[in-house]
């Protein structure tokens, strides 16, 4: 018994996605490798698969429980088995994991095929298409529970678009009330005006984005002005202020002290100079001669 798996992850509610993958005869309008699945009855189908080979098998439901497992079992042609898994990641987004039990179809010639790669190549289909269903269903409207609301079907590698279906596969489709011409139509009508609306609103936001883009642009240039004119003014005014004092009158020293000096007792910094005579600032400090006192004379008081 070879056991393979895969796992991915979609874009929608659990139970959209359970509702899809119950939808077994529409795989081949987006599996790549799956031929033909058409039903005996709600619990019986047949299918025909192509994977270094063509192998077909009739299986029965088994194992199902909603919005969280479903299974199968061969009962004729390849001896195989299948369980399916859904768990919610959240309101939006679901994970599915798919495990695969086969015996190869020849025996020890099977198991060295797997040996030599077989089992590599086909755990890369597997891969692929359910990477494909995960698409099929995030292009579904939300809530959609038939595979037919789906823009993702029919694409270039799906068994049904390169015409690799069974004729009971084919023949099956044509029964379908879905699959009428005038369905179809309509059906890539909607697909294509949706495709439009959905450039349009992409060349608007591109537009959008480009003003935006301007806006800043021009926001910044304008800024970058601002700042050079002041930059320019703040060195002119300096200029200015630089040209009024190389022209001013130099001081003389003197008059500068006087206009400054600070000192104990030096009050005659403040007074009017003789320019011819430069006197010694701390002669102020020296204490003035003082008029000599005559003695008095006693007073005699007559007898």
């Amino acid at each position: 018994m070879v056991e393979h798996s895969a796992s991915v992850t979609v874009k929608a509610p659990v139970h959209q996605v359970y509702a899809l993958f119950t939808h077994f005869n529409d795989f081949p309008k987006f599996m790549s490798f799956v031929k033909e699945v058409t039903y005996y009855d709600e619990q019986r189908s047949h299918w025909v698969v192509q994977v270094g080979g063509e192998y077909e098998w009739d299986a029965v439901n088994e194992d199902w429980i909603i919005d969280n497992q479903l299974g199968w079992r061969s009962t004729n042609g390849l001896k195989n088995s299948g369980r399916v898994k859904f768990r919610s990641l959240g309101p939006e987004r679901t994970s599915v994991d798919v495990y695969l039990q086969y015996v190869p179809p020849t025996g020890t010639l099977g198991g060295l095929g797997e040996a030599l790669g077989m089992g590599a190549y086909f755990d890369a289909i597997l891969q692929k298409d359910l990477a494909n269903f995960a698409r099929m269903v995030e292009e579904a409207p939300a809530g959609a529970l038939d595979p037919m609301s789906s823009h993702y079907l029919f694409h270039d590698d799906s068994a049904a678009k390169k015409g690799q279906i069974t004729s009971r596969q084919k023949v099956a489709m044509e029964k379908d009330p879905m699959m009428r011409p005038e369905t179809l139509a309509e059906r890539q009508a909607r697909i294509e005006h949706e495709a439009q609306i959905r450039r349009q609103q992409e060349q608007e936001r591109e537009e959008a984005r480009k003003r935006k883009q301007e806006l800043e642009l021009s926001t910044k240039q304008q800024r970058q002005v601002l700042l050079e004119e002041g930059e320019i003014k703040r060195r002119q005014e300096q200029r200015v202020r630089e040209d009024v004092q190389n022209k001013a009158t130099p001081l003389d020293p003197r008059h500068v002290y006087a206009a400054t000096a600070r000192g104990l007792g030096d009050k005659d910094g403040l007074r009017a100079r003789d320019p011819n005579f430069v006197q010694d600032p701390m002669t102020s400090r020296r204490p003035k001669p003082q008029p000599s006192k005559k003695p008095q004379q006693p007073i005699i008081k007559a007898e």
